[in-house]
């Protein structure tokens, strides 16, 4: 099995897939799943004992605790057996796609894998990406796969349990959201009409700034709060669920070079 792992900052996602499959359909098939929050990674040993691993693939934003964790969680559930551990980063070109950034290495290796993965799904289609997770990330990609750049503003969570905890008066706003009207008529409501608006209308204006660029763009819409945001997009767009682990799978299953740091 190949087990490819997304540590994002709040929630570890990971999936095992057949090692030999190469196949078009392969993509995205896995053999099972699962997610977990950050304080629970060493949990995930018991889960991955026995699974017959032959590789593994990781994707890391959330710094040297989480990865020294993983390696603690990975070498309990792998045994004594030498497995190749490799983290993946970001480099100029992978997957059929080219890194547009100055310094391609600083393009946060998340960003990097799902723009592979959504590239993979949408191959010739000129491509607004969007991940709302703790942190909102839109990038754009063009037909042929090259990542222009992208925004990093603060996650529909993040941005609304920031005003709320840092405004007077302002309640926390609950999880669930359901816009009714653009003018809210209590704050609660209200809050949540701005924070959505303001997630709405940067992949909105994003999408728009592509466009008047690459012609016809469609949108990827991915990450925890892409539910609750998407009702509320005017551009067309799909939703993805697992984008950057997509991406990872997606490098495995082409002959480039992963260029990922081995342990």
């Amino acid at each position: 099995m190949l087990l490819l792992i997304d540590a994002g900052n709040t929630r570890i996602k990971w999936a095992l897939v057949e090692a030999g499959r190469r196949d078009a359909d392969a993509l995205g098939c896995w053999v099972s799943s699962g997610m977990v929050m950050r304080e629970e990674i060493l949990q995930l040993a018991a889960t991955w004992r026995g699974a017959h691993i032959v590789r593994v693939l990781v994707s890391n934003v959330a710094g040297q605790s989480v990865h020294d964790s993983l390696q603690q969680a990975l070498l309990h559930a792998l045994g004594p057996k030498p497995i190749p551990i490799e983290w993946f980063g970001s480099q100029p070109e992978l997957g059929g796609v080219r890194n547009g950034y100055h310094n391609p290495a600083q393009l946060g290796c998340d960003r990097f894998a799902a723009a592979i993965g959504a590239y993979a799904l949408f191959a010739g289609k000129a491509l607004i990406v969007a991940t709302c997770g703790t942190a909102t990330t839109i990038d754009a990609l063009t037909a042929d796969g090259v990542f222009l750049g992208g925004m990093i503003l603060p996650g529909l969570g993040l941005m609304a349990t920031s005003l709320a905890r840092n405004t007077a008066q302002l309640p926390q706003v609950a999880r669930h959201i359901e816009i009714t009207q653009p003018f809210a008529d209590n704050t609660d409501d209200a809050i949540v009409s701005g924070c959505i608006a303001a997630q709405a209308g940067a992949i909105e204006r994003a999408f728009a700034a592509h466009a008047q660029q690459s012609g016809a763009v469609h949108c990827v819409l991915s990450g925890g709060a892409a539910a609750m945001i998407a009702p509320y997009l005017s551009v067309p767009h799909d939703r993805v669920d697992n984008l950057v682990l997509l991406g990872l799978h997606a490098v495995t299953l082409q002959p480039d070079r992963i260029g990922s740091e081995k342990v």
